[in-house]
């Protein structure tokens, strides 16, 4: 009885490791972190989104960006509009807001995310433009 309990025990935490193991794959394969260079010369043309509070975008953004606040209880269903097997660039202030997004949207079936590392602030310490 014993050893058949430590055996379905073991059986258990197995498949859930192998279920979180796939899980963070996914997200490793979906999302990648860009530079400010990076980022910049790989989302010419492509869509640009900004996490951050209508506020924090009208005080400045970058160019050809969508502003879609994080924090709005309809965050999924705004990036449900865009196709997930198109890639996304997504950016907020520091990095933080955007790290939880990209999960999200991974999560969601987004199959390409590229997350801005340090946010805006990263991009304008890089001295890349904004504008409001």
């Amino acid at each position: 009885m014993k050893t058949t309990l430590k055996l379905s025990f073991l059986v258990l935490i197995t498949i859930l490791g192998i279920s979180c193991n796939t899980k963070s794959q996914s997200h490793s394969e979906a999302i990648k972190v860009l530079t400010p260079t990076e980022f910049k010369q790989k989302s010419a043309n492509q869509t640009i989104i900004d996490i951050r509070t209508p506020q924090e975008f009208s005080e400045g953004h970058i160019e050809g960006a969508v502003n879609i606040n994080y924090y709005d209880s309809n965050f999924m269903d705004q990036m449900a509009k865009f196709d997930k097997n198109q890639p996304i660039f997504i950016y907020c202030r520091s990095g933080n807001r955007t790290t939880a997004a990209s999960k999200k949207a991974a999560d969601f079936g987004f199959t390409e995310i590229y997350d801005l590392e340090g946010g805006i602030l990263y991009w304008m310490k890089n001295n890349n433009e904004t504008v409001k």
